[in-house]
């Protein structure tokens, strides 16, 4: 099979961390992309799923936010001050915290029907 060249443009940090880990691993640069590339044809696809870094978007977290939107315009939010929030990351509760929950919480579950 007659060989071709191929050139590529690569940030100069990244492919100094693909080529320590290829060669952990036994193989060069060269070697690691042509794996990948006949990979690629014969699935004739890319064989690894692309998504993007930041998770933030998944389907779950945008009904949380929606879910949030919604609540604040019904007026049902609260706010907390830093200090709170420490407090809470320790296990405290605020007082003013259950009292909305408590408020709330009938209300909620009728939405959620």
């Amino acid at each position: 099979m007659a060989q071709t060249n191929l050139t590529i443009r690569i940030d100069e940090g990244i492919k100094h961390e693909a080529e320590i880990l290829f060669n952990r691993i036994g193989l060069n640069m060269s070697s690691a992309i042509n794996v990948f590339i006949r990979q690629s044809v014969r699935e004739q696809a890319i064989p690894f799923e692309l998504k993007p870094y930041d998770d933030y978007y998944t389907g779950e977290n945008l009904k949380k936010l929606k879910r949030s939107i919604e609540q604040s315009d019904r007026g049902e939010n609260i706010s907390f001050s830093m200090t709170e929030l420490e407090a809470m990351e320790s296990g405290e509760i605020p007082q003013r915290a259950i009292d909305f929950l408590n408020k709330h919480k009938g209300e909620n579950a009728n939405a959620k029907n």
